[in-house]
């Protein structure tokens, strides 16, 4: 790499590194004063988007449910098939069957 490349490089990146610092300063002292003025008219209590529960002007229609949801009588198969017995197993089985007897 030639000497030019690398100082054109280098200046690149050095002023990439300034410009980062300085917006950071820049965004630091908005949001300050922002905060503060939003501290001042209230915009920063929690509730403030929100709105009460209740209603003033609008009646709330609240529809229940008419018709209740029977029981069911007959219990619903089970969805999980068996598995097939192992053959090696039915050995292991055996051989551990004999010796719980010896």
């Amino acid at each position: 790499m030639s000497g030019l490349t690398q100082t054109i490089r280098n200046f690149f990146i050095r002023l990439e590194g300034l410009l980062y610092q300085l917006f950071g300063f820049f965004k630091n002292i908005f949001s300050q004063i922002f905060g503060f003025v939003a501290r001042i008219f209230g915009y920063s209590k929690p509730g403030y988007f929100l709105e009460n529960n209740e209603a003033t002007s609008i009646k709330s229609s609240k529809t229940e449910q008419v018709t209740k949801p029977e029981p069911k009588t007959a219990p619903e198969p089970s969805l999980t098939t068996r598995r097939r017995p192992d053959p090696k197993m039915d050995y292991f089985r055996k051989m551990a069957e004999e010796v719980s007897k010896n």
